[in-house]
C-alpha cells in the first residue's frame, strides 16, 4: 500500500460526528509536514466544500465523492487510501459495500459500530479473506468500545506484571460521566431493534457474550443487569446501556489475542449511583431506562451538542481485577470531552493513526486485538485520555 495517493480518509465528513473526525485532523496534523496524508469523502461535493472551509482546513484538503449506495465509488475509494475511516451508520443499513470493499482491496478500516449482530454477520462472512488481503477492519473505535476494551486490556498487563498472572474477573464500572448519546447510536438500536423483530436469532445473539467469539464460549458471565450494592465501592450499581456491545468486544479482543486474560475470564460492566436509598432508587430507575434508553424524542443521526456542551462533557471508568485468594488491582481510563461525539471522534481519528503505524496481521477484529497498547499511547498524546494504575 506504500504507493497509495492517500494515508487516510474520513468518510461521511459532511455528518456531525464525521465533521468532527474532519476537525481533530484539521487540529492535530493540519500543519504539521510529517503529519498524514488525509482526504474527507461524502455524498455531494458541494457539501464537502462547505464543510472543508467551515472547519478552517487547508484548501488544499482533497475531496472524494463516494456513496454507499455506489459499491463502484466506494470501492474506487478504498484503492486510493491506506485505511478508511467511517461515521456513516446504522452500519447495517449503509456497511455492507464498504466493509467489502476494504476487505477486496486490503484497505484498513475503523468505525463507530455498536451494532453486535452486523459484526457477527461481518466476521463470519469476511475474516478469512482479511486476513488474506491483509486489510484490517475495526469495529468499534469510538466510546463504545475503545476505553473498555483498552482499559481491561491495561489492566491485565498490570496484574501480570505485579501479580503473575491475569485476573480472572474483572469489574468495568461507570464512575462519572458527562453528555450526550450520538444521534447514530440511537439509529443503531433502533436498526437493531427492528431486525431482531423479524429475526428472533438476533435477540440470542444480543443477549450472548460470546456473540463475537465463533467456537469459543468461555464460563458464565455475570449478568450486570440487575442493581446491587458494591461494599467495596460504597455505591450501588445499575445496569449501563453500553455493557452489551462493549463485553462483546472485551471478550472477542481475548480471544483473538490467544486468550492472555485466562479461557475463563468473567467480565461486566455497571454504572455506579451512589450510596443509601436516592442510590438504589437511580439504580432501579436505570433498570427502566434500559428499556427505552433514548426516552420519546431519540436524538436524529447528524443532530449532537453545541461545542460547549461537548468541550464540557468527561468520563470516567474504573476497572477492578479480582482474584480467588482475595488480591485485587484497579485501573482507570478517563476521557476529556462528551464521550458520544467530542471524545468519540478524537478516539476513531487515533484509531486512523495507530492503523497507519500497525504491522498486525489481516481480519475482522476491535482496536484492542489489533493496535493494543499502540492505540494506549497515541490516545494519551492526541486524544485527551489518562490511563492510570489506581492504588
Amino acid at each position: 500500500m506504500a504507493d497509495r495517493e492517500f494515508d487516510i480518509i474520513v468518510y461521511g465528513a459532511t455528518g456531525y460526528t464525521g465533521r468532527l473526525v474532519a476537525e481533530h485532523f484539521v487540529r492535530e496534523y493540519g500543519n504539521a509536514e510529517n503529519g498524514p496524508k488525509w482526504a474527507m469523502a461524502g455524498r455531494s461535493e458541494d457539501k464537502l466544500t462547505a464543510v472543508r472551509d467551515e472547519i478552517g482546513a487547508p484548501s488544499t484538503t482533497p475531496m472524494i465523492v463516494a456513496d454507499a449506495e455506489d459499491p463502484a465509488s466506494l470501492e474506487a475509494m478504498c484503492k486510493r487510501t491506506k485505511v478508511v475511516l467511517t461515521t456513516v451508520g446504522p452500519y447495517q443499513l449503509y456497511g455492507d459495500a464498504l466493509v467489502e470493499a476494504c476487505v477486496k482491496t486490503g484497505t484498513d478500516y475503523a468505525d463507530l459500530c455498536g451494532e453486535p449482530a452486523w459484526m457477527a454477520e461481518k466476521i463470519e462472512q469476511h475474516h478469512e479473506a482479511a486476513k488474506a488481503s491483509g486489510a484490517r477492519i475495526c469495529f468499534s473505535s469510538g466510546f463504545d468500545s475503545i476505553p473498555f476494551d483498552l482499559g481491561v486490556l491495561m489492566l491485565q498487563k498490570e496484574a501480570v506484571a505485579r501479580e503473575g498472572s491475569p485476573a480472572p474477573r474483572v469489574k468495568g464500572r461507570v464512575r462519572a460521566m458527562q453528555g450526550t448519546f450520538s444521534g447514530g447510536t440511537a439509529a443503531s438500536l433502533g436498526a437493531t431493534m427492528k431486525a431482531a423483530m423479524k429475526n428472533p436469532k438476533i435477540i440470542g445473539m444480543l443477549r450472548d457474550p460470546f456473540a463475537l467469539t465463533p467456537g469459543f464460549e468461555g464460563p458464565e458471565q455475570p449478568s450486570g443487569m440487575v442493581p446491587h450494592y458494591e461494599d467495596e465501592l460504597g455505591k450501588w450499581a445499575a445496569p449501563f446501556v453500553m455493557a452489551p456491545i462493549n463485553t462483546k468486544n472485551v471478550h472477542r479482543t481475548n480471544f483473538l489475542r490467544g486468550h492472555p486474560y485466562g479461557e475463563d475470564f468473567r467480565y461486566d460492566e455497571m454504572v455506579l449511583t451512589s450510596p443509601g436509598d436516592a442510590g438504589k432508587a437511580a439504580a432501579n430507575a436505570m433498570v427502566e431506562m434500559m428499556k427505552n434508553p433514548f426516552g420519546a424524542k431519540p436524538p436524529k443521526p447528524g443532530e449532537g451538542p453545541t461545542k460547549e456542551e461537548r468541550e464540557n462533557g468527561f468520563y470516567d471508568v474504573l476497572f477492578t481485577g479480582e482474584w480467588p485468594d482475595g488480591k485485587t488491582i484497579k485501573y482507570s481510563v478517563k476521557g476529556k470531552f462528551d464521550p458520544g461525539y467530542g471524545s468519540t471522534s478524537r478516539m476513531i481519528g487515533e484509531t486512523g493513526m495507530a492503523l497507519l503505524e500497525s504491522d498486525a496481521e489481516g481480519g475482522v477484529g476491535t482496536p484492542g486485538s489489533f493496535l493494543g497498547e499502540e492505540l494506549v499511547e497515541r490516545l494519551r498524546d492526541h486524544a485527551h485520555l489518562t490511563f492510570a494504575v489506581e492504588d
